[in-house]
């Protein structure tokens, strides 16, 4: 669930790595616009070798951390839900039960659809976990995280989505969600994680993009037909939860994905 899609409550704080930041002492970059300036200076000959460490630092961490998660399930969606939105709702139910069923649940630990899954996992009696990142706008973990890593780099946090899932749900949300679905079909498209199922929720929030993919994509031939079984479209969060717990190894070692899509 993607945690650069809102913006949090004036005074929550701002996460730079284990460091609170508020007011005036809030940044106007982060930590990724500076890895990833083009400015034509040298000083990347000096700053880049600890840059370095600081990033190996990020993985260390966040392996210890996840380590011992057990089966997990990483849910994303829209920081801009509201509370009142049906979408929130449906976030809730799956976190409840997912942890109903046995599985973490990972979240960008953010508001929004984020804090609705966070919420579930946490009164269903599991594990509910929240993997920050540094923004420029304040932002804090949701109150219903019990395990939460904050990140200076999406890469590092992105690796800790998918390492420690056994799949995806994917709520309605913006280019953030976006980004993080399309980052797990390409992954499992092109074998370099084991496939796992990958569950989108709410018909009409995504007929359209599927609709685009099976058709206008696929006829250029810049997907093969198979491709496209790599997504499952479901309207009721409790079907999604049943696609995991069908693919769910205690082991954490996900299964081959076998499950007909449902893009029709």
């Amino acid at each position: 669930m993607t945690s650069d899609e809102g913006v949090a409550s004036p005074g929550q704080g701002y996460r730079k790595g284990p460091v609170l930041l508020r007011g005036r002492q809030i940044p106007s970059t982060t930590t990724d616009q500076r890895l990833l300036a083009s400015d034509g200076a040298a000083d990347w000959l000096h700053g880049d070798p600890w840059r370095v460490m600081r990033i190996q630092s990020e993985f260390v961490e966040g392996f210890g951390a996840l380590a011992e998660v057990g089966p997990a399930v990483s849910v994303f969606g829209s920081a801009r839900t509201k509370r009142s939105d049906p979408h929130y709702q449906m976030a809730v139910e799956v976190g409840r039960g997912l942890a109903e069923a046995g599985f973490a649940v990972l979240t960008g630990g953010g508001p929004g659809s984020m804090e609705g899954a966070n919420r579930g996992a946490s009164e269903g009696g599991g594990l509910s976990v929240g993997l920050g990142i540094e923004l420029p706008f304040e932002q804090s973990m949701n109150d219903f995280v019990d395990l939460g890593v904050n990140f200076r780099y999406f890469f590092a946090r992105k690796t800790m989505f998918v390492k420690y899932a056994q799949g995806f749900i994917v709520l309605p949300g913006g280019f953030g969600t976006f980004d993080e679905l399309f980052e797990a079909l390409t992954l499992v498209q092109t074998h370099k994680v084991t496939e796992f199922p990958i569950v989108l929720i709410d018909s009409g929030y995504w007929r359209g993009l599927l609709d685009w993919i099976s058709g206008v994509v696929l006829d250029h031939g810049t997907i093969a037909a198979k491709d496209i079984e790599l997504l499952t479209l479901v309207d009721d969060p409790a079907e999604a939860v049943a696609i995991m717990v069908e693919h769910k190894v205690d082991d954490g070692t996900p299964p081959p994905l076998g499950r007909t899509s449902t893009l029709g």
